[in-house]
């Protein structure tokens, strides 16, 4: 009985990628893996009938549910609808410690519909595209959920995986939500990933942000007979955006502070009774955040006086800056490196070729598909984007990284991207991140040291009287706020 017993262990040492007495095995080997070699075909169909039906942030109906669906398909149990979000989810497999978590996103964004093709080329005029990746996003996360239940009932191993279904990051901050309402609570570990044109793992902070609405009420009036009447609320907001582009001068260069007049008025000769414009707020530091963020009202109320108009203030998102974590970046890092990058056939980098043309930048551009660059050091203070992910890095140790699903050059949120992600390089990144994620899983589901030290340097980062708070306070989430308003 004790011979079975040894051989058994054995057993699962061979299959997690590590042979007894010190001698390795190929961590390629598993049983995670080989489900994903085997299924290119099916994460290929799943991720393009998303990128086909591209859906903006809240409004995910279908790309959720195919997802809810394929967890169900599998044995996960899926909770939906959930943090007053429906089409958020969070999907369970397996019991027991540890229990590591995965995050998914799908939503589109606007203005951004476009072919698989290297030049403009929208499939519906004015539609959404997935020029961030999302399509992939969820997918890449969800492959690797269901293999890591495959190794998981092959091996007979202990351990839970969750997988959470994330709507609108792009502004909506769907992850917020989940953290407020306590989602991610005894969840050991969480990792992340983001499609990318190039392989590495993420080390910049980023930005904490506010994404605030100033609505401008006034009177209506003939422009031209009698405009003395009226009071126009797109004054109001001309008047408040030329005293923020004033204040400019005066913040942190690492602050950003950038706006759109989504509503100005019907018609010339009407003065404009209504009026809205949409800010995003960044800054690295969540307090120096919230000056500005007090700053940019006190120029929309002087606007409002200014103007003889109403004001109403609506705080849209609200997200922390990331809280990275060096020991799982560590082994996130190993385990990309030896995934490695994507690597174009013949007709892959006829695309990738058009598209670095039309960009007018040099073909050796491309060599960054296949290279996965070395661990970067981590800043003490980020630059650039937010994303609802920093605040679940508030909640857990966590680890993100990216893969080369996008053509290497070119723009975030761009056409390029919507055209290369709905392709079959935009498959290969997909399934190499969710190969990082189930090596990365399967690590610290086979050495709770690696999570204990995790553990240890996510305390010690956050400090002893670090408390959670939103930044958007008690609102319910934004459920119409891609809705025309």
């Amino acid at each position: 009985m004790k011979k079975i017993l040894v051989f058994f262990a054995l057993g699962i040492l061979i299959n997690g990628g590590v042979l007894a007495k010190g001698k390795k095995t190929n961590p390629l080997k598993n049983a995670a893996i080989e489900y994903l070699d085997a299924n290119v075909g099916t994460y290929d169909k799943l991720q393009k009938s998303i990128w086909a039906d591209p859906e903006l942030g809240f409004l995910e109906e279908n790309s959720s549910k195919k997802l809810q669906d394929h967890l169900r398909d599998n044995g996960f149990i899926v909770e939906s609808g959930i943090a007053g979000m429906p089409t958020a989810f969070v999907a369970t497999f397996g019991s027991g410690y540890p229990t590591i978590g995965l995050l998914a996103e799908f939503d589109a964004l606007p203005g951004l519909s476009q072919d698989t093709v290297p030049y403009r080329k929208p499939l519906v005029e004015g539609g959404s595209g997935h020029g961030c990746g999302h399509n992939l996003l969820g997918v890449g996360a969800t492959s690797a959920a269901v293999a890591l239940s495959k190794w998981l009932t092959v091996n007979n191993y202990k351990g839970t995986i969750k997988i959470f279904g994330a709507p609108a990051e792009e502004g909506g901050a769907g992850k917020v939500y989940l953290v407020r309402d306590g989602y991610f609570k005894g969840i050991d570990a969480v990792l992340d990933w983001h499609p990318s044109g190039g392989n590495g793992v993420g080390t910049n902070p980023g930005t904490a942000m506010q994404m605030i609405d100033y609505k401008f009420y006034g009177k209506p009036a003939h422009a031209a007979g009698n405009p003395w009447k009226g009071r126009s609320a797109l004054d109001a907001v001309e008047a408040m955006d030329n005293m923020v582009n004033l204040l400019r001068e005066h913040i942190l260069p690492s602050s950003r502070i950038h706006y759109v007049i989504a509503d100005g008025g019907e018609a010339p000769n009407v003065v404009p009774e209504y009026a809205r414009v949409s800010y995003y707020i960044r800054s690295p530091k969540r307090d120096v955040l919230k000056e500005l963020t007090t700053w940019v009202r006190q120029a929309a109320e002087g606007a409002a006086l200014g103007t003889q108009t109403q004001l109403r203030i609506e705080l849209i998102a609200g997200t922390y800056e990331r809280l990275h974590n060096s020991v799982l970046a560590k082994l996130v890092q190993k385990n990309l490196e030896l995934v490695g990058g994507v690597k174009y056939d013949t007709r892959e980098k006829e695309l990738a070729l058009s598209i670095v043309k039309n960009l007018a930048l040099n073909d050796t551009i491309l060599n960054a598909a296949e290279r996965v660059e070395p661990l970067k050091d981590f800043p003490k203070e980020g630059s650039g984007g937010s994303s609802d992910v920093g605040d679940v890095s508030w909640a857990v140790p966590l680890a993100t990284f990216g893969t080369a699903t996008n053509v290497p050059g070119t723009p975030g949120h761009s056409w390029q991207n919507v055209a290369v992600v709905g392709s079959s390089i935009g498959t290969k990144g997909t399934i190499n991140a969710a190969k990082v994620f189930s090596l990365t899983a399967i690590e610290l589901y086979t050495n709770p040291s690696l999570l204990k030290s995790a553990k240890n340097e996510f305390d010690k980062a956050r400090g002893v009287d670090f408390k959670y708070e939103s930044l958007l306070g008690d609102r319910k989430p934004a459920l119409d706020y891609r809705k025309s308003k």
